[in-house]
């Protein structure tokens, strides 16, 4: 079994130790070194040649956006990065997906639950190690794409869409969600992704789409031209009172080792929505939200896969597919256009 190789990169020990702890119970990683500045890291880079680099986002003598760069620019690896459960932290934390970052992880202490955190961070690394990295440009920022409103809103207003993302989400979400018209049917979403990094994420979102991008709260409304995105840390489950959809925000035990789990609001899309809704699996590793996507097409939803090509990591779509789930099976740039032909 070829290991995936680890770099951990962080100015504390507490954190360098928690991680190389953790992580050396799985016999599929090996911690091949840790560095405590992005100067050391960047000798042991060279020296250890490591699969994946765990990357704090503030360390002294250089910050881990400013090695980012560098890093993407001379020496493309994937990179995870490590921030703080803070607002912040959020929004420094998707500059550096934009840079090239694929995957987030929280650092441990506080709320955060240590021992969940072990098998989260070697799934993460899994992920990671499978990224297929190509040279980004830094300076491009996304831009809004004018869609033309979807005709007959009348006729489509109890439609809901269901969306779900993992490792390369950030991206793709933010492809999607930017082609999509003003007076898009509601939509629902989860993006595995820690707590409030989910609100700058939303944030971003918003400034940039046609729709209103906003972090759901409990008993918010599904309403046309809006997208909830599940909060980070919370399970969002669709719900129905009448000609009413509204979505319930809550805790609870993680499903495939996610919280939010795209299975908890596909299963509830299938069960409160059924023909009226249609249903996305986008890049990401693991099997979360297949099952989800399988019981939506038998309750009569449409249903969309991303495909191999267009993926960051061919995973959750992959199981979907695999599963029957999947009425169609597309790449990412065609993926909100099919969403407004299917409405």
């Amino acid at each position: 079994m070829k290991r995936i190789k680890v770099l951990i990169v962080d100015d504390s020990a507490m954190v360098r130790n928690i991680f190389s702890q953790k992580l050396s119970k799985f016999p599929d990683i090996e911690i091949v070194g840790t560095a405590p500045d992005p100067y050391i890291a960047r000798d042991k880079i060279i020296r250890l040649k490591p699969d994946v680099i765990t990357l704090d986002i503030e360390m002294p003598r250089m910050d881990g956006l400013t090695f980012l760069r560098k890093l993407m620019r001379y020496y493309p690896l994937p990179v995870i990065m490590v921030s703080s459960l803070t607002l912040k932290g959020g929004k420094l934390t998707l500059e550096a997906m934009d840079i090239g970052a694929v995957e987030v992880m929280a650092k441990p202490g506080g709320s955060y639950v240590i021992g969940d955190m072990g098998t989260q961070l070697a799934e993460k690394i899994r992920a990671a190690s499978r990224v297929k990295m190509v040279k980004r440009n830094p300076a491009h920022q996304p831009t809004r794409i004018e869609s033309k409103p979807i005709g007959a809103l009348s006729k489509t207003s109890n439609k809901v869409i269901a969306i779900g993302a993992s490792t390369g989400g950030t991206e793709a979400l933010k492809n999607v969600l930017s082609r999509m018209p003003c007076n898009s049917p509601g939509m629902v979403i989860v993006q595995h992704m820690p707590a409030k990094f989910t609100t700058a994420f939303a944030e971003r979102l918003d400034d940039i789409c046609q729709v209103t991008v906003k972090e759901a709260q409990n008993n918010d409304t599904v309403n046309p031209g809006t997208a909830l995105i599940a909060p980070g840390n919370y399970h969002m489950i669709l719900r129905r009172s009448g000609a009413r959809y509204y979505v319930e925000v809550k805790t609870g035990p993680m499903v495939h080792h996610q919280r939010p789990a795209v299975d908890i609001l596909f299963k509830s899309t299938a069960q409160y929505a059924g023909p009226n809704s249609i249903g996305a699996i986008l890049t990401g590793m693991g099997v979360d939200g297949a099952e989800g996507l399988l019981k939506m097409k038998q309750s009569g939803a449409k249903t969309i896969a991303q495909d191999e090509k267009s993926c960051v990591v061919f995973g959750m779509p992959k199981e979907a597919i695999k599963m029957g789930a999947a009425d169609k099976v597309l790449p990412l740039d065609r993926i909100a256009e099919e969403m407004v032909r299917m409405v």
